[in-house]
């Protein structure tokens, strides 16, 4: 069985929305966030101190995205996961990663700088420059998204889950007004999958 170890809405959301997607059995271990600050046997999991550390048999994978990528291969080929055959395997392995390098990356510095560092360490411009940087890499999703149920292959796909997810942590730091209508009405949209619903159950359960 799948061991995951999470945090709260964390970016080790994806990895449990995918196993939810694929039906796969798990255990899920809770940590509160973050672990490397709040709970110091957590090293022994995951030296980085980071979540998620999704655990399966000798395979240990820490990092979100290729989580995603690992649970659909192993567990949902052809379904949530893109074969290299296909026409857009290229775009799917393009919004698997940019979900997390591209437009949650920058929305982690807007988090530390606006809210986690204590007031004489938080630094306004560094938040706002980083916000305006993720609303600008995520604008072109606007035309493809206007015209596409998701994100690529005609179908749900990890590709997805790693996207929605930014824009799950957008909402969050209330940046969802300046998300283009068509981003924000496809990701509404994947709220609503029952997949979604059980993972979020499961977390609060946990």
């Amino acid at each position: 069985m799948i061991t995951l170890h999470h945090c709260l809405n964390a970016r080790s959301f994806r990895p449990l929305w995918m196993l939810e997607e694929a039906g796969v059995p798990y255990e899920l271990k809770m940590w509160p966030f973050p672990p490397r600050a709040l709970d110091k046997r957590y090293f022994e999991v995951n030296p980085l101190g980071t979540v998620p550390t999704l655990i399966d048999g000798d395979t240990r994978i820490t990092e979100s995205a290729a989580s995603c990528q690992y649970i659909a291969a192993r567990h949902s080929p052809g379904v949530l996961d893109v074969g290299v055959h296909e026409p857009e395997y290229g775009a799917y392995l393009n919004f698997l990663h940019q979900g997390e390098a591209t437009l949650t990356f920058p929305q982690t510095l807007v988090l530390r700088y606006a809210h986690f560092e204590p007031p004489e360490r938080r630094q306004p411009q560094v938040a706002d420059d980083y916000a305006k940087w993720f609303l600008a890499r995520l604008k072109p999703l606007g035309p493809r998204m206007a015209e596409r149920e998701f994100i690529c292959a005609g179908r749900f796909t990890a590709a997805d889950v790693s996207v929605a997810y930014a824009l799950q942590l957008a909402e969050t730091l209330h940046l969802e007004a300046q998300v283009p209508p068509a981003v924000l009405a496809y990701w509404q949209r994947l709220q609503a999958r029952p997949a979604f619903a059980r993972a979020k159950a499961a977390q609060l359960a946990a």
